[in-house]
């Protein structure tokens, strides 16, 4: 690392610390709640809550993969992960939905973690763009999602 590299290097982004602040809330919230039944129920009401504060796009689109994610892959649990909804299996995050304002990108994404099981060759997306919601998508994205949990 030369010198002007260091100088150029600030940390992490104010996005990324407050991703980081909500996550820290989220695991500090999920250890308080007291049974498993209490634990889920929190978790959706929690993810529900964090779409409705979506603006715009955002939150027809996280409203729309949701209901998609929730309808063809049942075992995935909804939590929040970084202050944006999730789906784990068995604790674990499978796909996630990052909004478009949360690191002021241009598009919304529907990721998935190494846990789905998504594996096609060599190489394979685990990350998609999301900018409009249709029929086409939210089929393509319901193929994703069984598969992930297959």
């Amino acid at each position: 690392m030369t010198s002007s590299d260091s100088a150029r290097h600030e940390g992490f982004s104010a996005e990324e610390r407050a991703a980081m602040k909500d996550h820290a809330k989220e695991l500090k919230a999920e250890s308080r709640r007291s049974s498993r039944a209490d634990k889920a129920a929190e978790a959706e009401r929690d993810v529900l809550a964090k779409i409705a504060e979506l603006d715009g796009s955002d939150r027809i689109l996280a409203e729309r993969v949701h209901a998609v994610v929730t309808a063809n892959a049942p075992a995935l649990a909804p939590k929040l992960w970084y202050g944006m909804p999730a789906y784990a299996l068995d604790g674990k995050i499978v796909c996630f939905f990052q909004s478009a304002a949360k690191f002021k990108a241009r598009y919304a994404t529907l990721g998935f973690s190494d846990e789905a099981k998504l594996d096609e060759g060599v190489m394979w997306p685990a990350a998609f763009a999301l900018t409009e919601m249709n029929a086409e998508v939210e089929a393509r994205i319901g193929e994703l999602v069984r598969q992930a949990v297959s």
